[in-house]
């Protein structure tokens, strides 16, 4: 009798410590929290900041756009909008664990939010991946073959592959939900996904050979070909100055290879900032997924560096590009001249 009432006693304090454990929020970084807000403060302003961050640049850059018809010249600017599309995304999609931090999304089922988030992330991310070895692809192609580029890289193809980048985005993840494995960490605000999703080492080299790898590959290898073509074209014409003088260089500076290689430099940057801070949440990714590693707050900050990079694809390109600059330029004067007008119908 002494037995019974004791296992009694001790299931109803598990079951206690299982509500106040469910009742009181979880904290990633185990740091931050406000039992006045009944909240994860550090995580919640993280999150809204960079929340913030990305929906705006990335609004600004389709607007921008939408204002600067000499941005659609190249092939590569379709590329460079469905990047912003997609994180835009992003920005929007975070706004989920950024509610639920704040307590506006109560009543949500804990675990469908944490899939549906983290497989939409995944692929919005995806997308953006597979579009920057497009870009480093298209590239190539315009510098290696001048001549036959208009044939080969027609409107109709380019959206083909739009559609293709969004299709194989959203297949190469969807295992996921059928419990293969987990696609990232993006969801791991919430309890279930953090403690009860785990990842699979057969799902994660499914997507580091399919996804990481052959991007990855892609990229170093056309940017590789393209800057040793500019550096051999700088060579041909210095030697060409050398051996007839000014005038002949200043022809040849007038072809196509500085400027290629000038706008290549460009998205070079943003390949190359969008891999410094995706490398490390991959690694994580790759070291998590094989039990070598595991910390909810290395998972936390190797999550939102590379979700950062939704904002960062922005700024480098406004700071890079010129004629992207006198869009902006265009854009704050046409909101100029709108509050001008709202001051002459007030008056």
């Amino acid at each position: 009798h002494g037995e019974t009432e004791m296992r009694a006693e001790l299931n109803m304090n598990s079951s206690s410590s299982d509500v106040n454990q469910s009742s009181s929020p979880f904290c990633l970084l185990g740091l931050g929290y406000s039992h006045t807000l009944n909240t994860c403060v550090l995580e919640a302003a993280v999150i809204l900041f960079l929340t913030i961050l990305i929906i705006s640049g990335n609004l600004v850059v389709i607007f921008v756009f939408h204002c600067a018809p000499l941005l659609h010249h190249h092939t590569t600017s379709h590329f460079i909008q469905t990047m912003a599309y997609a994180d835009l995304l992003v920005g929007v999609s975070c706004l989920v664990p950024s509610l639920s931090l704040l307590h506006y999304l109560k009543g949500l089922d804990e675990e469908l939010t944490c899939q549906v988030f983290g497989y939409l992330v995944s692929v919005l991310k995806s997308v953006s991946m597979v579009s920057l070895a497009c870009i480093s692809v298209d590239r190539y192609i315009a510098i290696t073959q001048p001549f036959s580029y208009a044939t080969l890289v027609t409107p109709c193809r380019l959206r083909v592959c739009i559609g293709l980048i969004w299709l194989y985005s959203a297949l190469i993840f969807l295992p996921s939900f059928f419990g293969w494995g987990k696609p990232g960490y993006h969801g791991d605000i919430f309890r279930w996904c953090a403690t009860s999703w785990q990842t699979d080492p057969g799902f994660s080299s499914f997507i580091a050979a399919l996804l990481y790898a052959p991007a990855a590959l892609t990229v170093c290898f056309t940017y590789g070909s393209i800057f040793r073509i500019c550096r051999q074209h700088t060579r041909e014409i210095t030697q060409r100055h050398a051996r007839f003088g000014p005038q002949e260089c200043e022809r040849g500076e007038r072809g196509e290879g500085c400027p290629d290689k000038r706008y290549a430099m460009v998205l070079f940057r943003i390949t190359s900032v969008f891999y410094v801070l995706w490398m490390p949440y991959i690694l994580y990714f790759l070291l998590e997924s094989t039990r070598l590693y595991r910390h909810l707050v290395a998972s936390f900050l190797t999550t939102w560096l590379a979700i950062s990079n939704s904002f960062c694809n922005c700024l480098i390109y406004s700071l890079s590009n010129s004629v992207f600059r006198k869009g902006l330029g265009r854009l704050e004067d046409y909101w100029c001249e709108k509050d001008r007008e709202q001051l002459r119908f007030i008056q």
